[in-house]
């Protein structure tokens, strides 16, 4: 690959990795991860 084909990869997995970032650290998941670890301490053995 040439020079501006490493750097349009590079701007993509950038942006890939905001829109993953934004979309994990949203209320919505973040409530629910909380939810499944608190689930999974307080199971009964």
């Amino acid at each position: 690959m040439s020079t501006a084909e490493y750097a349009i990869g590079t701007i993509a997995a950038a942006a890939f990795a905001a829109l993953l970032y934004t979309i994990v650290t949203g209320d919505s998941v973040l409530s629910a991860l909380t939810s499944l670890i608190e689930r999974a301490i307080s199971v009964d053995f």
